[in-house]
């Protein structure tokens, strides 16, 4: 009996090493990635400066066009993020002003991911490697009910996110594989399908009245001088449920709206997300507005 318990124990403390072994060696490895993401961009940086910086989901990554504002002598960049929500635009902020960075002016989507103020899985996963480099990260996850278990059991991050940041991510990081979200100045525009969903229904979509990351980023801006313009994107002309703009409107009054700015839908991609030439007057009208 003694020798069995002694195998199990000599086992387990073998599993525990191998962790913590595996552990250091991802982690390692994503502290030298720069050119994977917009998130190991901003972590693996140091001091920047920027005129414009665009935070928001896919609505800010496909809407804002950084070329139009470079053109215009501001120097940009987008660091929308496709399937985030405002947990991690905040987070990303939080980073940015971690690192020093100097920021005029932050523009904000801000209609869709009001409804709700939970992570994102998969975006807020890519952030999860730092958490013992970054108190900001750990302090942004402190929350989360799985806090402990990401934080203090080695490798068990990188097991449960396996598809985000696993063996595949590693290995390409390893083999200094690019991706195209640095592309444009993080501008990523789409073309129109023929086979695009141009129909959408948010009848039963609500904003959160004050929305916990909302107000952080808002807070943010205001402490470190940071002109904050928060915005509704556009979505395409037969959208059922439009009144919801409305309803932001109410609940957060300085939030600009311009989801109507450009409606019609060869405008569209889908129905949520402008095409490049959409895009194009879409900035325009707010460079137009606010520089």
């Amino acid at each position: 009996m003694k020798k069995f318990i002694f195998y199990i124990v000599k086992i387990l403390t073998a599993i525990i090493l191998l962790a913590i072994f595996l552990d250091g060696l991802y982690t390692y490895i994503f502290m030298k990635s720069e050119n994977r993401g917009k998130i190991e961009a901003v972590v693996n940086s140091k001091a920047k400066k920027y005129d414009v910086v665009i935070l928001g989901s896919s609505r800010a990554n496909n809407h804002f066009v950084s070329q139009m504002f470079e053109n215009n002598g501001l120097q940009t960049f987008n660091y929308g993020m496709s399937g985030g929500h405002l947990f991690e635009a905040s987070l990303l902020l939080k980073l940015m002003i971690e690192r020093k960075y100097e920021i005029k002016n932050i523009i904000l989507e801000a209609d869709l991911n009001l409804s709700n103020d939970q992570e994102s899985e998969g975006v807020a996963a890519k952030f999860l490697p730092y958490i013992h480099s970054s108190e900001v990260i750990k302090n942004h996850f402190a929350a989360e009910p799985i806090f402990k278990e990401l934080y203090y059991v080695p490798f068990y991050r990188y097991i449960k996110f396996d598809s985000k940041i696993g063996f595949r991510e590693i290995y390409k990081i390893a083999k200094e594989e690019k991706t195209n979200a640095l592309d444009n100045l993080g501008y990523y525009p789409l073309q129109k399908h023929k086979n695009g969903n141009m129909k959408n229904n948010i009848v039963n979509l609500n904003p959160l009245p004050h929305n916990k990351y909302y107000e952080e980023i808002k807070r943010l801006c205001k402490k470190n001088n940071i002109n904050f313009i928060p915005v509704m994107t556009p979505m395409c002309e037969n959208v059922v449920g439009m009144n919801y703009f409305d309803k932001v409107k109410k609940a957060y009054p300085e939030i600009h709206n311009y989801e109507n700015v450009v409606a019609e839908n060869k405008y569209f991609s889908s129905c949520g997300h402008m095409t490049d030439e959409g895009a194009k007057l879409f900035t325009g009208r707010i460079i137009h507005d606010f520089f």
